[in-house]
């Protein structure tokens, strides 16, 4: 059954396009950054902040398990601050794809959407990239890059829920990365 007021708009992507956004979309903007380190603080220094974050490898694989959870859970602790009905969002882990994920089970406006979208990129990625640029701390900068470069999916549903209105209800999509963007309705309930 249609709810009233037609059905909801798919704003979704796959995997693989996500995927391909994080890439062609983020890289640029990476390698910008890579080169001002570089620039600022000497291929040396980049190439040894490289190795400090990814030895030993057994550090690395726990920095980057811990940043794939902390990523989730910003999503979740974004989207409740931002005004998501409490008890509305889990957290979860998908074994066909052995990925976590956030989603809220309620809708909330597009703008509480997009907050807990860009949190993560922001926090586990563009603020370490910046502090690690910023202060020659090569593990940061590069721990920074790549979850900027993991948030590439999350730019991606940005770049879809662009036009819809702030205070639009959306519901995260059940099965895939994204949103349905709800029919808009009065105060009657009547489109």
């Amino acid at each position: 059954m249609e709810p009233e007021g037609g059905a909801p708009e798919e704003r979704t992507a796959s995997v693989a396009q996500a995927n391909v956004a994080a890439l062609t979309g983020v890289l640029p903007a990476l390698a910008v950054l890579v080169v001002a380190y570089g620039l600022v603080w000497g291929w040396g220094a980049l190439g040894d902040g490289f190795d400090d974050l990814i030895w030993p490898l057994w550090r690395f694989a726990l920095l980057f398990v811990g940043g794939v959870l902390a990523h989730e859970g910003l999503h979740a602790a974004a989207w409740r601050l931002a005004g998501a009905e409490a008890g509305s969002v889990r957290l979860g882990f998908q074994v066909k794809t052995l990925t976590p994920y956030a989603h809220s089970s309620a809708p909330m406006t597009a703008r509480a959407y997009r907050i807990g979208a860009v949190t993560p990129g922001l926090v586990l990625g563009v603020a370490p990239a910046l502090v690690g640029l910023g202060l020659g701390a090569g593990a940061a900068f590069w721990f920074g890059l790549l979850f900027t470069l993991a948030a590439g999916g999350d730019a991606l549903i940005l770049w879809l829920l662009r036009g819809v209105p702030r205070e639009r209800l959306v519901a995260d999509h059940p099965t895939k990365p994204g949103c349905l963007v709800l029919p808009e309705r009065s105060a009657t309930g009547v489109v």
